[in-house]
């Protein structure tokens, strides 16, 4: 009996709810003088890390960072091209990962209605070992998926038997010719936000994990 060589491919994806978010805020003041700007900016900043230690004790609050000051100066232009006095800039940004949801958007809240404070872009994260988990379930159901249409392949043919000859990433498979493409891979979109002059409200995407995988059989 001939033998057939079959070469598939498998993807998989699982959507899973974020488990926990990582907010940043940027502190940001400028004036003519540098070291009242740094005062300003300390004041600033200060009782927003005493409200994050606070919230990190009571358990929204996973961990939280801040960046050392940066602080520099320029000469802007006005209008009319003429070069105007030096002013000096300074801004620190603070990162914090939320596990509440509802806490994070009174916390945005709060900073969005405070001026000099800005706040960036949301990202939606699970834990590491969640993150693991679904990586390891995903691409499991990838190769499912490859073994599944090679068996399709090799009965269409009329034959009975799948044999895996090689497993790998997308990309990898020996003698395929194209360039690697990393798997599992996840994804995650920043929250969809109701803006408004007073609140802040979240509903956070799905975290997208995908998987893909290229199989190699021989059939009999």
């Amino acid at each position: 009996m001939t033998e057939v060589t079959i070469t598939v491919r498998g993807e998989a994806q699982t959507r899973i709810p974020p488990e926990r978010a990582v907010a940043r805020v940027t502190a940001a003041v400028d004036g003519p003088e540098r070291g009242e700007v740094v005062e300003r900016l300390a004041a600033l900043a200060e009782p927003v890390r005493t409200e994050l230690a606070a919230r990190e004790d009571a358990g929204s609050v996973t961990e939280w960072s801040s960046q050392r000051a940066s602080v520099w100066s320029d000469r802007p232009w006005n209008n009319e091209g003429r070069q105007l006095d030096l002013v000096h800039h300074a801004s620190v940004e603070l990162t914090a990962v939320f596990t509440d949801v509802l806490a994070l958007s009174a916390w945005l809240n709060s900073i969005a209605s405070t001026e000099g404070l800005q706040v960036g872009a949301v990202e939606w994260q699970l834990t590491p070992e969640t993150n693991a988990r679904v990586e390891r379930e995903t691409a499991a159901r990838a190769v499912a998926v490859a073994v599944d249409r090679a068996t399709a392949y090799a009965t269409a043919l009329g034959k009975r038997t799948v044999t895996p000859l090689e497993v790998a990433d997308a990309g990898l498979l020996s003698g395929d010719g194209t360039p690697p493409v990393a798997a599992p891979r996840m994804f995650a979109r920043a929250a969809s936000a109701d803006v408004a002059p007073s609140a802040v409200e979240f509903r956070p995407d799905d975290v997208v994990v995908t998987a893909a995988v290229e199989a190699r059989f021989t059939t009999t």
